[in-house]
């Protein structure tokens, strides 16, 4: 056997699928079903890959499921950046930021719910590695709009009286509480306009 032939085996085949893909369906599976209803042979028909594949890609269940809770978190927080960005209007991003949580609460989105929602309801308290994640989440979520409002206040537009931190943790329970609220599929006039009420309370 040559060098070269003992070498190529010793550092395996290189893998032949998109990893970021994978997680992406896994996520799906994850979302829909839940964490501990999920099993092994939904998630190898989702990702398309044999067990050996998953399981040297990504280790197991568990570390597959972080991986798919990581990628959620980064995107939910990718599009809050984007909406209560520095250089916009913080009022107009904050109803921007709101109006996203309207529309991911109505129809088959909202009945869908939220995986971290979910994930905390089904897993807090008892997986540590979640509980740093949720909480990490939250605290992003809180800072961003904690931020947004501190802008508003400097640019003359909160309301007297409105402390900004205070104010972002209401919004925070506010906008996952549509979340769970969304199961029951409310209309999407209604929680816009529950939306919009809340955020004209804080502004002038």
């Amino acid at each position: 056997m040559s060098r070269q032939t003992a070498s190529s085996r010793a550092l395996g085949r290189p893998r032949t699928f998109d990893p970021e893909a994978a997680v992406e369906r896994a996520m799906s599976v994850f979302w829909t079903r839940g964490y501990h209803a999920t099993a092994l042979p939904d998630l190898l028909r989702a990702t398309r890959l044999s067990r050996g594949s998953l399981y040297a890609a990504f280790g197991d269940k568990h570390s597959l499921f972080l991986r798919a809770l990581d990628r959620y978190i980064a995107d939910a927080l990718a599009r809050m950046d984007d909406e209560l960005a520095a250089g916009k209007d913080p009022v107009d991003g904050l109803r921007a930021y709101l109006a996203g949580y309207v529309e991911r609460t109505s129809g088959a989105k909202g009945r869908r719910g939220c995986l971290l929602v979910a994930t905390a309801m089904e897993l807090a308290g008892r997986d540590a590695d979640v509980d740093r994640r949720v909480a990490g989440f939250f605290k992003g979520m809180e800072s961003r709009v904690t931020n947004a409002l501190s802008r508003a206040q400097a640019a003359g537009k909160l309301a007297a009286g409105v402390e900004p931190a205070s104010a972002a943790r209401i919004l925070l329970c506010f906008v996952e509480g549509l979340r769970v609220f969304g199961k029951t599929a409310p209309s999407h006039a209604f929680s816009k306009a529950t939306a919009d009420a809340l955020l004209d309370r804080l502004m002038k």
